[in-house]
């Protein structure tokens, strides 16, 4: 999802918040000797799941793709607001985001990889809408859940340097950059607030800032394996949809040979033009209804009722299907 922000008021986007403790209901070890740093991390090794909103195109996205271990409901509900994001609506997606959160506490599962993808999502929402305040506390619970995510720790510099609290964003920056090095957006922030900083609070600004966090070198490494993976994904998923352009090309061709075939009286031709059409996408109902009326032509009623047939349990109310079953249906007396 996308990084960009609005310069924010903090005020609220009109969808209600979860209580944040939600977020630290998911996390299961919470207690167990971590220590809690300055930027809501934890000193754990983390990130076994990437945020993956913005990965499939808006169009074509299958919404009851897997998402996780989320049960399917959630899936689809998180699915959705990945697809309203990448379309704009944002306001709409995370009300999608917000139900799928509501939903994660009241089902009881136990992922709490998943619970920080859809908190660390929702924050881009907020901070796409200027709502910085929800946008920071957010990421704040995501990284309650997954120490040292990169996009939550960004997403929250960008809202804390909207709301110009420069020594937070400051942090946040630096820490990501621990992370990766190769974030320009990053680097620039960096640059411009310590500009701003020492001219806020002189020659020592430096002592003025919360500590900064030592980023671990598992989390490092992970994020580079992951960096690996997403770009493995986004190749295969790029190849998925060159493959159905090139199928959606092949059928539109095909098919318009077809109707040139039937004007000249070239049913037979035409007909093996429709079923290369059919073998490209069977789900296709006007396909059905030009092959039966090849089939009528060419006395191959049976053949012709069949693919009626075919038509009607695709569009149960298909006039043109219901027609040439008729005259099939006559011509098998």
């Amino acid at each position: 999802m996308g990084n960009a922000q609005k310069k924010g008021t903090g005020t609220n986007s009109g969808v209600a918040s979860p209580a944040r403790s939600r977020a630290r209901e998911g996390n299961p070890g919470n207690s167990e000797g971590k220590k809690t740093l300055v930027n809501g991390a934890y000193t754990a090794e983390s990130e076994r799941r990437r945020d993956d909103t913005g990965n499939t195109g808006a169009h074509g996205m299958n919404l009851d793709a897997p998402a996780g271990d989320l049960p399917p409901e959630l899936a689809r509900l998180k699915n959705e607001g990945n697809m309203l994001f990448k379309n704009g609506q944002f306001g709409h997606a995370l009300g999608k985001y917000t139900q799928a959160i509501s939903g994660y506490t009241e089902s009881g599962i136990d992922s709490p990889e998943d619970l920080c993808i859809l908190y660390s999502n929702r924050a881009a929402c907020f901070l796409k809408d200027g709502n910085c305040t929800e946008c920071i506390q957010d990421c704040t619970s995501a990284l309650e859940l997954r120490p040292f995510t990169l996009k939550p720790l960004l997403r929250r510099a960008m809202a804390y340097d909207s709301l110009e609290r420069y020594r937070q964003a400051y942090v946040d920056y630096k820490t990501v950059l621990q992370i990766d090095s190769s974030v320009q957006a990053a680097h620039d922030s960096v640059h411009r607030i310590t500009k701003q900083l020492m001219e806020q609070d002189g020659p020592d600004w430096r002592e003025k800032l919360p500590e900064i966090p030592n980023v671990p070198i598992s989390a490092q490494q992970h994020h580079k394996e992951e960096q690996s993976a997403e770009v493995l994904q986004a190749r295969a998923a790029r190849a998925e949809e060159e493959k159905a352009r090139k199928a959606e090309a092949r059928f539109n061709l095909l098919k318009q040979e077809g109707n040139d075939l039937v004007k000249r009286g070239e049913f037979e031709k035409a007909l093996e033009k429709y079923s290369e059409c059919i073998a490209l996408k069977p789900t296709e109902c006007s396909v059905y209804t030009n092959r039966a009326l090849c089939c009528l032509k060419l006395d191959r009623f049976a053949d012709a009722r069949q693919d009626c047939d075919s038509a009607l349990q695709i569009e149960s109310d298909n006039k043109k299907a219901f027609y040439r079953r008729a005259l099939a249906h006559k011509g098998l007396k």
